[in-house]
């Protein structure tokens, strides 16, 4: 038996990935990163989003609007939107492809899913800038 042979025989892979001759995807990692780096990005702006909070309560929506139009409360609010935003597509594109075993049923919630997230960032992002230009 040749070194070959050998080899061939001592596979780490399973029966169904030798059979199909396919290897990892590797596409997990990033998503993992990503979904990390956006939870890292909303742990550390939850404090001042949450001090913003906090100095809404008990305005009236002059000194409200007043407040959400600085420009400073209007980037701080737009980064933890689209942090949050990624994080929930991510974290739910994930859920879909562990738990949904129909090919087609798979692709068209990854689809909603995309569609879903994009649409409430941008229905967010669209009410911070028009309360921070003031019309």
């Amino acid at each position: 038996m040749s070194a070959r042979d050998t080899a061939k025989n001592v596979s780490m892979r399973t029966p169904l990935a030798r059979v199909r001759r396919l290897g990892a995807a590797h596409s997990g990692t990033k998503d993992f990163f990503r979904q990390r780096v956006t939870a890292i990005a909303m742990a550390l702006l939850i404090v001042p989003v949450a001090i913003i909070v906090v100095m809404l309560t008990g305005r009236d929506q002059a000194a409200a609007a007043q407040l959400l139009g600085s420009p400073i409360v209007a980037i701080l609010l737009t980064l933890f939107i689209i942090a949050g935003c990624l994080h929930m597509k991510i974290g739910v594109q994930i859920v879909i492809e562990d738990y949904v075993h129909s090919e087609a049923i798979k692709i068209l919630a990854i689809i909603a899913n995309n569609f879903f997230s994009f649409a409430v960032g941008l229905a967010s992002i669209f009410a911070i800038f028009k309360l921070s230009v003031g019309s």
